[in-house]
């Protein structure tokens, strides 16, 4: 070892800074049998950290299903998981988060949160083609501190992802954005991206070959991001502003050069390994490739493009500078891969070898200052099954505690909620159409995005209401499944892969905890009813401010296929005289619902009630009408229930509906805005009514006509004896304009 007098005694205030437990510190000891250095004591930091281990997520993450006979790369394996789409072509596709870089600092946390989430998909070999994202703020309404606050972090991580995607050129194509006070200073921030590859072009990130040299290529490394992934696993405080220098900034134009060189790379079969630099930096990427190849990986911190003069080893090994791969390039192949780094202007160096001792093996020059065995650091680390406390799922809402509003004005203050409101103010501000493949714009029910170099359409879309999760994390969770793969099925698609991003509080505390083992039960039953595996994902804890935990936050991404662009449906009325059908049976349910919330202040209740059997049903029944060409709009109910699934069917068009819902005993508010779960309104041309009845009566599901687009730019609903008309300029004025006059305040 080398003479460490120069640096800090090991002390336990300095573990404890470090997030180390002392059990853990005691674990150190016995792995390496001896003290560490200054160096090894951050190593296992961040290696060890929840961002980088899941200690405290691991044992539940296994429950998810994560094989099938379409899974080339499985969870957990690699960078990101892979499926076969046919033909030889597979998709690589993941999210995560960068949640707390963007309370601090919103613009650079959510660039460079694409930044990785795009690294992460061609370091497996896939070319980029598009990105999703899923936001949670706290309100953005009125003029307090709070909510000016929460305007400015808004403003700051659309206008982060906008630059970094339009930079690098990758469109933005869909993503969901929800306001609530749980995330009052702290918001998530969770990224997507999706990548096309052959089979034969899947890369692995192991360091195989021993005695084959060590490459880093990309940006400098600098001090920012300096021990992300250790800040990122601890609650948010009034202190979080100190952490500032752990934020990183990003450059998309050097990852665009980055993104290039290394595809050319891994065509000329040069590479015997490569992995990208994301959490705790050069120490993961080093001891994570060494861990997944069964041997050692030995670099020298001096050899390290730096850039800044006078960086100490501790920092370089725990910067998490942007836009850097180390790749493990096949020994005699040095002066190909020093050809394409420099080609595409990128600074790079050989910094080490691969060995066959099983250690990661950091010199500074002659001294070695991290001598630890990869595997400890990469797979060996600390794993908790933490206290989960005991649950009473909510009772169902009384309808008699619950003011009847006037469904005149209901509709308006619905639409107007910025959770439900149009995000146009967002998406207008990405390139979402760049690669000119974008088949169905943002705002819709699913993405639809055409892949030329395949010749296949892949449907994507991104969901979950975390008011249900807060009120049962399990129902929420199956729901959040169900209604991913009805917005699919809406927009034709067959769902074939999920990526998931478990956005929770501090796990330490058994509410937080239960939250979490309920919510990976719930995703782990939904992919099992859909039959669809969980490709991988993403894990973020500690979302707390001082105010408290986020609601329960698991996000679910999935991507379908669809075989036909004829088969490609969006959810707006296409001609006036079609008749409008509602599939699926409307029940009663206002917990946890968005009228109750906007309209009345309270966030109670049990969630409406799911069952899986109904909900395939219909997605079977829907993909079947489509199929044959009998479908003419397909939108799914959802926040809001059925009036504001109408409305906006209507958006963006020049027609209207006349709706009957029959004499009924039950209130017009209940009927209007309950959110029922698998509920989807279908527009079908006059002509083709009886087939289609015909068709859903032989598929066993609940529907009824209920009325008719008109050429008339009004929406009508009759019900119980009352009807209620509204202006759809009205309404889409009111829709459309809702944030950006809070943005504009």
């Amino acid at each position: 070892m080398a003479n460490l007098s120069a640096n800090p005694a090991i002390t336990p205030e300095l573990i404890a800074k470090h997030g180390l437990s002392p059990e853990e510190y005691e674990k150190v000891l016995v792995i390496l049998g001896r003290e560490p250095s200054f160096e090894e004591l951050g190593v296992f930091s961040v290696m060890w950290s929840e961002h980088c281990s899941y200690k405290n997520s691991r044992p539940e993450l296994r429950k998810f299903p994560t094989t099938g006979p379409s899974v080339l790369v499985k969870a957990g394996e690699e960078n990101a998981g892979v499926i076969d789409i046919g033909d030889g072509w597979a998709v690589a596709f993941k999210i995560e988060s960068h949640n707390h870089p963007s309370a601090v600092e919103p613009f650079q946390g959510a660039a460079t949160g694409v930044g990785g989430i795009i690294r992460d998909i061609f370091t497996m070999g896939a070319r980029p083609v598009f990105l999703m994202d899923s936001l949670r703020f706290g309100s953005i309404k009125g003029d307090s501190e709070q909510a000016k606050t929460n305007r400015r972090l808004f403003a700051g991580v659309v206008a982060g992802i906008a630059h970094y995607g339009n930079c690098i050129g990758l469109p933005t194509i869909a993503g969901e954005v929800y306001f609530d006070d749980s995330y009052n200073g702290n918001p998530l921030v969770n990224a997507f991206c999706l990548g096309i590859l052959r089979h034969e072009q899947i890369a692995r990130g192991a360091a195989e070959g021993i005695g084959n040299p060590v490459f880093y290529v990309g940006a400098e490394t600098g001090r920012d991001g300096l021990a992300g992934a250790a800040f990122a696993s601890r609650e948010l405080t009034e202190e979080s502003k100190a952490d500032r220098p752990a934020v990183q900034v990003g450059d998309p134009f050097r990852e665009k050069l980055l993104l290039e060189a290394c595809l050319e790379l891994l065509a000329t079969d040069c590479v015997a390994g490569i992995q990208d630099m994301g959490a705790a930096g050069l120490t993961c990427s080093t001891c994570e490739t060494a861990s997944r190849g069964g041997t050692g990986v030995e670099i020298d911190i001096q050899l390290v493009p730096q850039r800044a003069k006078g960086q100490t080893p501790y920092e370089v090994l725990l910067s998490e500078s942007q836009e850097r791969m180390l790749v493990i390039v096949k020994k005699g192949q040095e002066a190909t891969v020093k050809e394409i780094f420099e080609k595409w202007d990128l600074p790079y160096a050989e910094i080490g070898v691969v060995t066959d001792d099983g250690q990661m093996r950091v010199r500074n020059g002659k001294d070695v200052v991290v001598d630890v065995p990869a595997r400890a650091l990469a797979d060996d680390g600390p794993l908790y099954s933490r206290e989960a406390a005991p649950f009473t799922p909510p009772a169902p809402l009384d309808l008699a505690t619950v003011t009847q509003a006037d469904p005149l004005k209901a509709l308006p203050q619905l639409l107007s909620h910025p959770s439900i409101a149009s995000k146009r103010w967002v998406w207008r501000q990405y390139d979402h159409m760049v690669r000119t493949g974008t088949a169905v714009l943002p705002g819709s029910d699913a993405a639809v995005f055409i892949v030329r170099e395949a010749n296949k359409i892949l449907a994507a879309a991104t969901d979950c209401n975390a008011i249900y999760c807060k009120l049962d994390p399990s129902v929420g969770s199956r729901i959040a499944v169900a209604e991913c793969a009805r917005n699919l099925a809406c927009s034709g698609a067959v769902p074939i892969g999920v990526t998931d991003n478990l956005n929770f509080g501090n796990p330490h505390k058994p509410e937080n905890f239960y939250q979490l083992r309920a919510a990976v039960e719930g995703i782990s039953e939904g992919c099992r009813a859909f039959g669809v595996p969980v490709t991988g994902g993403n894990v973020s804890l500690y979302n707390e401010s001082p105010a408290g935990a986020i609601d329960p936050t698991p996000t679910i991404s999935m991507v379908g296929r669809i075989d036909d662009i004829a088969h490609i449906t969006t959810q707006s009325f296409k001609q006036a005289g079609d008749q409008i059908i509602l599939i699926g049976e409307t029940g009663d349910e206002l917990g946890g619902s968005h009228y109750l919330l906007a309209i009345h202040g309270r966030k109670e209740g049990a969630p409406p009630v799911l069952v899986f059997e109904k909900e395939i049903a219909i997605h079977h029944a829907l993909l079947s009408l489509i199929r044959k060409g009998l479908v003419r709009s397909a939108h799914d109910c959802s926040e809001g229930g059925l009036a504001v699934t109408l409305a906006e069917s209507c958006f963006g068009t020049k027609f209207g509906a006349t709706v009957d819902l029959g004499d009924t005993d039950q209130r017009p508010d209940v009927l209007l805005f309950n959110e029922t779960q698998g509920r989807i309104v279908i527009s079908v041309k006059a002509s083709d009514v009886a087939v289609v009845e015909a068709e859903l009566a032989k598929s066993c599901v609940h529907f009824r006509k209920i009325g008719e687009v008109t050429d008339k730019a009004d929406l009508s609903i009759k019900t119980g004896g009352n009807c209620y008309s509204w202006s759809i300029d009205s309404l889409n004025e009111t829709f459309e304009g809702a944030i950006p006059s809070l943005m504009e305040s």
